[in-house]
């Protein structure tokens, strides 16, 4: 399959605009596709900046003005007709999801359908779908013009030939691959990742540490660009709880039960950085203050 053009619906989104850019950073043109020019707007100023960033460091090809020109935008979801990819990032909300698909199947025939979610399974949004052997998961993680790992999903149906193709594109974007065989709530890497996470904010409710020095120690101990709490303000507070909630539910493993603190954040509204104040307060341009 010879790739061209690339849908991103929900890439106004922080998660959708970082894999618009990878897309047009690496020869792709690219539709972001959201539900209104405010979004669009927002999410288009987050690339420019950073793709001026990366330009600036020589770590990209090419001027900013012919990265940006790549990208077109669109409220519609009928723009994607003549893509060969689609990256849905949507809201984390199944029947969402599905709605979506349904339609680009009827518009995108024969395309590669992808979904960038984190916290739902592949098989539960292919429920449906005309052709679910050409459905798969592409889990990019924040930010993801920086971060090199990609998980290629398989649900139940998903074709072997899908998981190629889907793999070797996400090669083209320079991303290495993490291939997830089995289907379930959390994938490989998520997983890992939240166990730790809920660790980290049982000893911040036991008094053991502060938020900032376990965000200092898992930086500076292991050579991360993020702690944990800093990450959960990037990506959003309330994801967190989802993907920590769903894989509870499916597993009963108590070690993956959401901590009463973050149970609280989500109910107060504190989702991260997009509204100011998660585990740290920010001010209006995104810039971190101090602890929350």
């Amino acid at each position: 399959m010879e790739i061209k053009k690339v849908f991103v619906p929900g890439g106004g989104g922080v998660m959708g605009s970082g894999i618009v850019q990878v897309c047009a950073q690496n020869g792709y043109d690219v539709v972001m596709q959201d539900v209104n020019e405010k979004s669009l707007s927002k999410g288009l100023g987050s690339i420019k900046w950073s793709v001026g960033k990366m330009v600036e460091k020589g770590t990209v090809k090419g001027t900013v003005d012919e990265i940006m020109s790549r990208i077109k935008t669109s409220t519609k979801l009928e723009d994607a007709r003549g893509a060969e990819v689609i990256i849905e990032s949507v809201f984390e909300d199944t029947e969402l999801k599905q709605g979506i698909f349904h339609q680009l199947e009827e518009l995108c025939p024969g395309a590669l359908m992808a979904t960038n979610t984190s916290a739902i399974p592949i098989t539960n949004i292919a429920a449906g779908m005309k052709h679910p052997d050409k459905f798969v998961g592409l889990h990019f993680f924040n930010p993801a013009p920086v971060q090199r790992a990609v998980e290629v999903v398989k649900g139940i149906m998903t074709s072997e030939e899908t998981m190629q193709i889907a793999s070797k594109f996400c090669q083209s974007l320079g991303k290495e691959i993490v291939r997830v065989n089995k289907d379930v709530y959390g994938f490989a890497l998520i997983r890992v990742d939240v166990a730790s996470y809920v660790e980290a904010m049982r000893m911040v409710e036991e008094g053991v540490a502060s938020v900032e020095d376990i965000d200092k120690g898992i930086r500076l101990g292991y050579g991360r660009a993020m702690g944990p709490f800093e990450q959960r303000d990037f990506a959003g507070i309330e994801l967190g709880l989802t993907v920590l909630q769903n894989i509870y539910d499916e597993t009963g493993d108590a070690k993956f039960f959401p901590p009463r603190i973050l149970r609280r954040m989500v109910a107060a509204g504190h989702l991260g950085r997009k509204v100011g104040i998660g585990w740290y307060r920010y001010d209006e341009k995104g810039n971190k203050l101090g602890p929350a």
